[in-house]
């Protein structure tokens, strides 16, 4: 499923449908992983190397916001989850 799909029920039911709370489940459970975790290490590592001036030229410099975007994007991924798993239930659940 993806992020357009997800958008488009949580507009259409403003609310957590079995398939809904399957697809965020499956996401808690990868974050929940080792994997996920050493992947994040390894995003962390990339993001520290990648987060410099070092080596930006007038060419370059927008690839490396690009990257650099990307990566936050990853690692903000688990809080972005958990923020929208509990006010979809606290929309249902006043």
């Amino acid at each position: 499923m993806g992020n357009q799909d997800l958008e488009t029920m949580e507009r259409k039911h403003m609310g957590m449908t079995p398939e809904l709370q399957k697809y965020y489940e499956d996401r808690f459970s990868m974050f929940a992983s080792q994997g996920w975790s050493d992947f994040l290490a390894d995003v962390q590592v990339m993001l520290d190397s990648t987060n410099t001036l070092d080596g930006v030229t007038p060419d370059n410099v927008k690839f490396k916001q690009g990257e650099v975007s990307i990566m936050r994007w990853i690692l903000a991924q688990k809080q972005m989850f958990e923020t929208s798993y509990e006010e979809l239930n606290s929309a249902n659940n006043p």
